[in-house]
């Protein structure tokens, strides 16, 4: 955490499945610390376990991170730290949920069944390998952006499709005549880690993910050597980060939370805050009208000196990681 000190906000993205058999009593206590602490952000609960970004002091994240460690299971939390000049977050909220990412797929077991995790230097050996299935889990337009190299691109729109997507495939998997080796991998890990249990769940047992997701990797990772392509779409205020977690060019539609690239923003179908090539089509006069007001008033604010709630990046549940 030392590396973002300087910066008044640290940023902390987190995740651990773990087997809590009362989520609900955890809550309370979290959200407490949370607030008194004067954390933003937002946590999941489940039975599997605990997922969600916060920022707030130094002090104030170590102290939440420590409180979470000391939870069942939790004692190995993997958090990745990033550092904010503004808050990041306009409140706190700590939620119940059948599960801390979207499956929808009954009995996967993330913690007993999930693949075997690989550091970046042995990922790099393994999707090398041309004999190996490499599957991007992430949706559609995180793919867009930036992938590995050869990897597939099931073309989800969310992670829930991901099941249905894979049961379409493994006939063509098995027809190949030998036991598969899947590889996968997503954004900080626990989309990857979570799909591996279920392709496991499946019968297929020779899987791997990619431990610490892309992000690890574009910070690990020398550029020379790296097999990444593209951006890394985040979702934060960043929007997308490349080698080094170095900051991006791609920006957000504030209209349907895609990234834009610059040609995207130098389109006549873009306008800011109210829509980008990607959403101008679907967009009717009423929404037009809405975002456009919206847009007005995150301006104002900004000539202000204000943030207006309006001009945040926004993070759906299922892709908290």
């Amino acid at each position: 955490m030392s590396a973002v000190s300087n910066l008044p906000y640290t940023v902390a993205a987190l995740y651990k499945f773990a087997r809590f058999a009362d989520p609900a009593a955890l809550r309370a206590p979290l959200l407490d610390l949370c607030r008194a602490r004067d954390i933003c952000g937002t946590l999941l609960l489940a039975g599997e376990g605990i997922n969600g970004t916060i920022a707030g002091t130094a002090p104030a994240i170590a102290a939440v991170v420590d409180h979470i460690r000391s939870l069942p299971g939790c004692a190995d939390l993997d958090v990745k730290y990033s550092g904010a000049v503004e808050r990041p977050f306009h409140r706190m909220k700590v939620r119940l949920k059948q599960e801390i990412v979207t499956l929808g797929v009954e009995g996967v077991d993330p913690v007993g069944q999930v693949g075997q995790y690989l550091d970046p230097a042995e990922w790099n050996d393994l999707i090398s390998d041309p004999d190996v299935i490499l599957i991007d889990t992430r949706n559609d337009y995180e793919v867009a952006i930036g992938t590995f190299r050869n990897a597939i691109d099931p073309k989800t729109r969310s992670f829930r499709e991901f099941p249905a997507w894979f049961d379409g495939q493994q006939a063509e998997i098995k027809a190949a005549g030998r036991t598969p080796k899947i590889a996968m991998f997503c954004t900080g890990g626990i989309r990857c880690e979570k799909s591996t249990a279920f392709v496991r769940s499946r019968g297929i047992d020779e899987v791997y993910h990619l431990k610490g997701g892309i992000l690890r990797y574009l910070e690990e990772m020398p550029e020379a050597d790296s097999l990444w392509e593209g951006e890394c779409f985040v979702f934060d205020e960043r929007v997308a980060v490349g080698h080094g977690l170095r900051l991006g060019e791609h920006g957000l539609c504030r209209a349907c939370r895609r990234p834009v690239s610059i040609a995207d923003r130098e389109s006549p179908l873009y306008q800011a805050g109210v829509s980008c090539p990607a959403c101008h089509d679907a967009m009717d006069d009423a929404r037009r009208l809405r975002f456009a007001e919206r847009q007005r008033q995150v301006e104002l604010a900004t000539a202000r000196g204000e943030r207006h709630i309006g001009d945040q990046p926004g993070r759906r549940d299922d892709h908290l990681g």
